[in-house]
C-alpha cells in the first residue's frame, strides 16, 4: 500500500526531533523549533516536504483542538475572579495595540481594512511561550504572571470576534451592516443551542459516560462533542474555530473538564505542532534575506510598541514599574492566533503575499527573541528603577492585593489522590489538624456528594499533568496516593516528581513486591497493604490468646520498624532521608496531653521521660505556638501537643502518661 503522506510525516517528525532536541539544550521554546522545522522542510527551504496542503489539513485539526482546550480552560468563575485584570488590563492591551498599529499602518498608506488587520495581527501574544517559560521558573503565581494570564485570557476571548471580522475587511461585502446583522443572528442562535446543550444535555451524557469508567469512551465522547459543535457552526456559516471554542466552554462548566483537558492535550500538542510547522513552510527565506532591513524594522516596532502598551496595562491596573516591565517584555511577541488571522487575511485578499511574508518573517523573529527578552527583563526593570522619573511607579498597592486568593494560592498543602476509606480518613485527619488539603477523585458521584458537604474535592484523573497542576502540585508539601490501581499510582508518582521534585510522596500499594518500583520512581514512603494486613492479622490472633494490648502494640511497632527498614531501597538520597534510613526504628511522634492524665501540671523534669522511657521532648505546641527545646521546668497543660523523639517501642511505652485510658498505661521498660 502506497502512502506518500506517511513519508512526508516521517521527514517532518524526524527533523522536528533533531531541531527540538537542540533547541531544548539551548533553552529555546519548542514552538520556535517547529517554525524552523517548517522553514527547513518546506518548499522554500530544502524542499523535503511536497504535500504542503495535506500538512495544512492536519494543521487545521490543531487549530480546532487549540481553541477547544482554551474553551475548556476558561470558566465563568475564573473570569469573575480575575474580572478587573481580564477586562480592564486586557482591553487596554488589546485595543491599545490595535489602535496604535492601525494609525502606524495608515501612515504608510495602507487601506483601512489592511491597517485594521495589522492591528489584529499585532494585538495577540503567544500564550504557549509566555506561560511555558514562567511555569518552568515558577512565576505563574507572581503579580506579573497573574496579569499576563489575565491579558492572555482576554486575547483568547477576543480572537474569535477578530477571526470572524476578517472576511469583512476586504470590502467585498456589498452591505456590511446587513451581513454583520445576519452573522449576529446566527451567532445568537448558536449560543442558544450551546446554552441548552451545556445545561441539559452534555452534563447528563458525560456523567453516564464517566460511570462506565472507560477512558476510551470518555475521550471519544469529548472529541465527538468538540467536532460536532465545530461542524454545526461551520454549517451555519461561522468558523470551525468558534465551534471548537464553544464546545470547550460547554464542557468547562462540568466537573469533568479537567479530565477532558488532560485527554485532549496530547492530541492538541501533536496537531498544533503541525500547525506551526505548516506556518514555517510558508515562509519564503529568499524574501526574508532580500528584505532583511524592513523585517528588522518591523520586528523592532512590534517589540517596542507592544512592550510599552502591555506595560501600560499593568500601570493602569495599579501595578509597580517592575511588574509593568516584566509584563511588557513577556507579551511583546506575535501570538498563535495571529497566524490564523493572517492566513484568513491572505485567503480573503485583505493583504498580498509580500505583506504576508513580511508578517511571517517578523512574527517568527519576535517569537525567537522572546525567551531572551524575558530573561533580560529583571535587569531592564532594575535599570529603569534607577531613574528618578519612574520613582512614583516603583511602589503600588495592587501588588500586595494580588497575592490574595483562594486555593489557587495554596502553599505547603496536602494533595490526596483517592477518596476511599484511606482517603476519607486522611482528609478527616487533615481537617482536624488544620492542614490545607485538596482531594482528586475519579468517581463522579463521590465528588458530587463530597462537594455538597463542603469537602475540597474535584473530579480528575491524577495521572494527567493538567489535573495535578490544577491541584497546585508545584507548591504542595505532600502527595498521598491512596488508590488501589498500582499502574495508575506509578504514573502519578512519576508525574508528581517531574512537576515538583521536592514534594514528599506517600503511596499505598497492595503488595510488598510493588514497593521497589514506586520508590524508584520517587516515592519517599510506600505503605504495602500486604504488610499492614499481616500486622493486623497477628494483632487479632494475639488478642484472642489474651496477650496484653500494650505488649501487642510494642510487637507491632517493632515489626513495622524492622519491616520498613528492610523495604527501604539502597539508593542515592538526601542527608535527611539517609538519617531516616539509618535510624529507621526511631521517629518524632506527636501526642496530645488529655485532660485528667498524669502528665497534667507536671514539669518535664518531674516526668523524667529520658531517664525512665528513653525519649526526648523536642518541642511543645500550645495555643498555635510551638516552643522548641523546652527546658526541664516547663509545666505541661491539658491540650498541649508534645513532640517526642525516640524508638517506636519507647514512645509507645510513654503514651500512657498522656492519656486517661488505663489500657495504655504501663511501667517503663
Amino acid at each position: 500500500m502506497d502512502l506518500p503522506i506517511l513519508s512526508e510525516f516521517v521527514v517532518i517528525f524526524g527533523l522536528s526531533i533533531a531541531v527540538i532536541f537542540i533547541f531544548h539544550k539551548i533553552r529555546v521554546p519548542a514552538i520556535v523549533g517547529f517554525l524552523l522545522t517548517g522553514i527547513l522542510a518546506g518548499p522554500h527551504g530544502f524542499g523535503l516536504v511536497k504535500a504542503v496542503e495535506e500538512v495544512e489539513i492536519m494543521a487545521d485539526v490543531g487549530v480546532i483542538l487549540l481553541l477547544f482546550t482554551i474553551g475548556l480552560e476558561l470558566s465563568a468563575k475564573e473570569l469573575i475572579r480575575l474580572k478587573k485584570p481580564v477586562f480592564v488590563g486586557g482591553a487596554v492591551q488589546l485595543f491599545g495595540t490595535i489602535l496604535v498599529f492601525f494609525i502606524f499602518s495608515r501612515l504608510f498608506d495602507y487601506s483601512s481594512g489592511q491597517a485594521l488587520l495589522f492591528g489584529f495581527l499585532a494585538a495577540t501574544s503567544c500564550t504557549t511561550i509566555v506561560l511555558k517559560i514562567w511555569q518552568d521558573s515558577s512565576q505563574i503565581e507572581s503579580p506579573h504572571g497573574r496579569v499576563a494570564l489575565s491579558v492572555l485570557i482576554f486575547q483568547d476571548m477576543m480572537s474569535i470576534p477578530m477571526i470572524l471580522l476578517v472576511p469583512f475587511l476586504a470590502g467585498q461585502e456589498a452591505n456590511l451592516a446587513s451581513s454583520l446583522l445576519v452573522l449576529m443572528v446566527k451567532a445568537v442562535a448558536v449560543l442558544a443551542v450551546v446554552f441548552l446543550l451545556s445545561r441539559y444535555v452534555v452534563p447528563t451524557v458525560l456523567l453516564n459516560v464517566v460511570r462506565t469508567k472507560s477512558r476510551e469512551l470518555f475521550l471519544i465522547t469529548t472529541l465527538a462533542i468538540c467536532l460536532s459543535i465545530a461542524f454545526l457552526t461551520s454549517e451555519v456559516g461561522l468558523s470551525l474555530a468558534l465551534g471548537a471554542f464553544l464546545a470547550g466552554l460547554i464542557i468547562s462548566e462540568s466537573e469533568f473538564s479537567l479530565s477532558a483537558l488532560g485527554g485532549v492535550i496530547p492530541f492538541r500538542d501533536v496537531f498544533t505542532s503541525l500547525f506551526f510547522i505548516s506556518i514555517g513552510m510558508l515562509l519564503n527565506s529568499s524574501y526574508l534575506f532580500a528584505h532583511l532591513p524592513m523585517v528588522l524594522l518591523v520586528v523592532a516596532a512590534i517589540i517596542a510598541f507592544k512592550a510599552v502598551i502591555a506595560g501600560s496595562a499593568a500601570i493602569v491596573l495599579g501595578y509597580p514599574l517592575r511588574t509593568a516591565v516584566l509584563l511588557g517584555l513577556a507579551l511583546a511577541q506575535i501570538g498563535e492566533f495571529s497566524f490564523i488571522i493572517a492566513k484568513l487575511g491572505l485567503d480573503n485578499g485583505v493583504i498580498g503575499n509580500d505583506a504576508y511574508q513580511l508578517f511571517l518573517a517578523a512574527s517568527i523573529a519576535t517569537m525567537a527573541i522572546t525567551p531572551f527578552a524575558m530573561r533580560l527583563s529583571p535587569a531592564v526593570a532594575d535599570r529603569l528603577e534607577s531613574f528618578r522619573i519612574f520613582a512614583p511607579l516603583m511602589r503600588r498597592p495592587t501588588e500586595k492585593s494580588a497575592e490574595s486568593g483562594a486555593f489557587t494560592d495554596a502553599r505547603d498543602h496536602l494533595i490526596i489522590v483517592g477518596y476511599g476509606i484511606s482517603g476519607r480518613s486522611l482528609e478527616r485527619a487533615a481537617r482536624t489538624a488544620d492542614i490545607p488539603h485538596v482531594i482528586i477523585e475519579m468517581n463522579p458521584d463521590t465528588v458530587r456528594a463530597g462537594k455538597k458537604k463542603g469537602i475540597p474535592i474535584f473530579y480528575g484523573d491524577a495521572t494527567q499533568d493538567a489535573v495535578l497542576e490544577h491541584a497546585r502540585i508545584g507548591s504542595a508539601r505532600v502527595l498521598a496516593v491512596v488508590i488501589p490501581d498500582a499502574a495508575a499510582a506509578r504514573r502519578i508518582v512519576e508525574s508528581a516528581k517531574e512537576l515538583n521534585p521536592s514534594i514528599h510522596v506517600v503511596a499505598r500499594t497492595r503488595f510488598i513486591s510493588e514497593t521497589e518500583e514506586l520508590r524508584r520512581l520517587g516515592a519517599e514512603d510506600v505503605i504495602p497493604e500486604e504488610f499492614e494486613t499481616a500486622i493486623e492479622i497477628f494483632t487479632r490472633v494475639l488478642c484472642n490468646y489474651m496477650i496484653p494490648r500494650q505488649q501487642i502494640q510494642c510487637l507491632a511497632a517493632d515489626m513495622r520498624a524492622e519491616g520498613y527498614s528492610l523495604l527501604r531501597e539502597e539508593r542515592s538520597i538526601s542527608p535527611l532521608i539517609e538519617l531516616d534510613r539509618r535510624f529507621s526504628d526511631m521517629d518524632v511522634s506527636g501526642v496530645t496531653i488529655e485532660p485528667g492524665s498524669s502528665a497534667v501540671g507536671k514539669t518535664l523534669e518531674e516526668l523524667a521521660l529520658r531517664r525512665d522511657y528513653g525519649v526526648t521532648v523536642v518541642a511543645v505546641g500550645r495555643d498555635g505556638h510551638v516552643e522548641p527545646n523546652p527546658d526541664g521546668m516547663y509545666v505541661l497543660q491539658a491540650g498541649d501537643l508534645l513532640y517526642m523523639f525516640g524508638k517506636h517501642t519507647e514512645v509507645t511505652n510513654a503514651l500512657g502518661l498522656f492519656t486517661t485510658s488505663n489500657e495504655m498505661k504501663r511501667s517503663p521498660s
